[in-house]
């Protein structure tokens, strides 16, 4: 189905959708009353921090389109390994912002953002390309995908710090289902010198539901869609569990095969 593969224009509509439904869900958690220095699943980091660090990408991302936009030069991408502390720096930067000031301008941001990407065509969907301050140059229609995590993983963020049980919603777990590979292969930590890993991943149910076998070493990660019948294992989850544990919010799916190369597979990945 073309409307949940997110690299094609065909699904343009229903990504924005499914984005402006976990913006207005991270809203409403965001300002309600006695939230803005409550904790979330991020260790070092409260509500207010999730604001200011969604507020710190997406302007970064306006840099990006009007770097595409008018040919102007772009820093070098920092990498992925950056992230960690880069982020952080760029979350508690806020922190000056009052709870109400801080909502107001990540809102004006989102209503910024989801404008260029709903003015993109079907061209420039798969073919501007976009300078990312941390992974270098993507076609633009990452950009939205980004927002989605953004609003849809550090939603479920803050619903986990309140202790109370939850999930994650089906829609979105299904859009980011492929970019979760791509998360793996760009947070890779494999020692030179290791031993491949080959592992198989099912997705057993969803719009995106499908097999993979992947292959972790010293070069990277690499996957390609394919039967995983005879490998040493496989992992299988479902949408949800797979983009959480991909994003290492959760140790969750279910095992099939070797136990040993499973858990060696799925601690191969720096988080960020």
């Amino acid at each position: 189905m073309p409307e949940w593969d997110a690299t094609t224009f065909d699904a343009k509509d229903n990504l924005l959708r499914v984005v402006r439904h976990e913006a207005d869900r991270f809203f409403a958690l965001a300002q309600a009353p006695g939230a803005w220095e409550a904790p979330t699943a991020c260790p070092r980091w409260q509500v207010r921090d999730l604001v200011g660090h969604i507020i710190d990408v997406t302007e970064s991302y306006f840099v990006g389109f009007d770097a595409a936009r008018s040919g102007a030069e772009h820093p070098d991408a920092f990498g992925t390994r950056a992230m960690q502390t880069m982020l952080d720096e760029g979350a508690k930067a806020h922190r000056v912002l009052s709870q109400a000031d801080a909502v107001e301008r990540l809102r004006s941001d989102f209503a910024k953002l989801m404008e260029l990407c709903a003015a993109l065509g079907p061209d420039e969907w798969t073919n501007l390309v976009v300078p990312h301050k941390y992974m270098g140059p993507l076609p633009a229609f990452f950009y939205p995908v980004f927002q989605l995590m953004d609003y849809g993983v550090h939603s479920w963020d803050i619903r986990q710090g309140t202790g109370r049980a939850h999930g994650l919603d089906g829609d979105a777990a299904d859009l980011l289902t492929p970019f979760m590979l791509i998360l793996w292969s760009a947070t890779t930590d494999i020692p030179a010198g290791a031993e491949p890993c080959e592992i198989g991943v099912r997705v057993t149910s969803g719009h995106n539901a499908g097999s993979w076998r992947l292959t972790a070493g010293p070069d990277g990660l690499s996957y390609a869609p394919g039967e995983v019948d005879g490998l040493p294992a496989t992992i299988e989850f479902d949408p949800g569990s797979f983009v959480l544990t991909a994003f290492g919010r959760s140790n969750s799916g279910t095992i099939r095969g070797d136990t040993a190369t499973a858990e060696r597979y799925l601690n191969l990945f720096f988080r960020i």
